[in-house]
């Protein structure tokens, strides 16, 4: 089997971090395994690793400031991004995470990252005291947030003296988890995804409407992870001001009807449909055509049932299609979620717990745990939804994909 880092176009960032040696080892590496790398440097880490050693490894001229002094070629950060398959920044040192964190560019390999349409990883290496401090632990968030991936430190003995987490992952684990990456970049070619996310706003005039607090970060965060994955995503959300970074077919839409419309019209061609979705339960029997105005001390407003989306999805769906609920329980909530996957004719669901603080709407980070028909229960910690994104897209792949002989 030919390697997944095959002919793959690596930039390697080199920062001023004591483990700067290890990426002589990281190229290597890369490169026994058949990928092209270029590597940029911090002017500072020029005092841990000479540019000689990495330039020959590489077999690349590395690239250090914006322009050679001598002759005033400018080195374009912009083609450099533009070239590489992915971007791996390895060590990534406490002082150039903050400025990833915060967009500064003030070198090449910054202003680099800033312009590169690739993947990114970041592969921190510090001291443990800077690894722990709250501004270190907040910027990880911050680039995991936009979209980068972080490498953990692994914990041993540090250049300090010191013993614990700080260390870079080793050149080993670091390119095992980008060949899996690659890997996974065809998981869903050729699969029909859809996806709902945000809240609907269920009108009760022109202007007031019955809504939730419901962000769309998650379904957002899914409907990228698909595609990502090689998926053809259809992404139908409710109101969010959320963005999509992956070739996505969007559908924007308001209330629980016009969602389920949406749904039903694409419904015959999706694999997997992933309902992240806040849809209200009740709506305003009547709409009114004008502004209602206030006048009275009391408002009476009748509400009704709107359509659940997932359990009309259950009546109809094909043996071979592979339906994911979310559900948001306050009490009860595993046994609530079994009978819904039973009651809804699901193969999954998500389960939300209200329970937690950071957890849930609006927040970043999500808490889950996922269920199957059989019952089983998959616990996720507290991380980003982006992670529990990928964790998500892991358990659908083994459910729907044939085992492995």
């Amino acid at each position: 089997m030919h390697h997944m880092l095959q002919g793959k176009k690596i930039i390697i960032g080199v920062t001023s971090s004591i483990a700067a040696y290890k990426a002589a080892y990281l190229i290597r590496l890369f490169r026994k395994k058949g990928a092209e790398v270029k590597v940029i440097m911090t002017p500072n880490a020029v005092e841990f690793i000479t540019p000689l050693t990495l330039a020959t490894l590489s077999n690349h001229p590395v690239t250090i400031e914006f322009s050679d002094k001598n002759s005033g070629e400018w080195n374009n950060h912009v083609e450099l991004g533009l070239w590489a398959d992915l971007f791996l920044i390895a060590p990534t040192s406490a002082n150039t995470l903050a400025k990833l964190a915060k967009g500064i560019s003030d070198n090449l390999l910054t202003a680099t990252y800033l312009s590169a349409r690739c993947p990114v990883f970041i592969a921190p290496a510090m001291d443990l005291d800077m690894y722990k401090h709250a501004s270190t632990q907040e910027n990880i968030l911050i680039v995991k947030k936009n979209g980068n991936f972080v490498i953990d430190p692994e914990e041993g003995e540090l250049a300090s003296g010191l013993v614990g987490t700080g260390r870079m992952a080793e050149p080993e684990n670091i390119i095992e988890i980008i060949t899996a990456f690659f890997q996974k970049g065809n998981q869903f070619k050729s699969k029909r995804i859809l996806i709902t996310a945000g809240p609907t706003y269920e009108p009760i005039d022109p202007v007031r409407f019955i809504g939730n607090h419901s962000s769309g970060k998650m379904g957002y965060a899914l409907a990228d992870a698909f595609a990502s994955r090689g998926a053809e995503v259809v992404l139908i959300s409710g109101p969010s001001t959320e963005e999509i970074k992956q070739r996505v077919e969007m559908i924007h839409v308001m209330t629980a009807d016009q969602m389920y419309q949406a749904v039903m019209e694409k419904y015959k061609e999706i694999d997997i449909f992933v309902l992240a979705a806040a849809v209200a339960d009740y709506k305003p029997q009547q709409v009114s055509q004008k502004k209602i105005k206030k006048k009275d001390q009391e408002f009476d407003l009748k509400l009704v049932k709107t359509v659940d989306i997932a359990q009309e999805l259950g009546k109809i769906k094909k043996k071979e299609q592979f339906v994911m609920g979310f559900a948001l329980e306050t009490d009860n909530e595993i046994e609530n979620a079994k009978q819904k996957i039973q009651n809804k004719n699901l193969n999954s669901i998500a389960l939300n717990s209200l329970q937690d603080e950071q957890a849930g709407f609006k927040y970043d980070t999500n808490k889950i745990t996922i269920i199957d028909r059989e019952g089983n229960e998959q616990k996720l910690e507290l991380k980003t939804k982006k992670e529990i994104a990928e964790d998500i897209l892991d358990f659908i792949y083994k459910k729907i994909m044939p085992k492995e002989k």
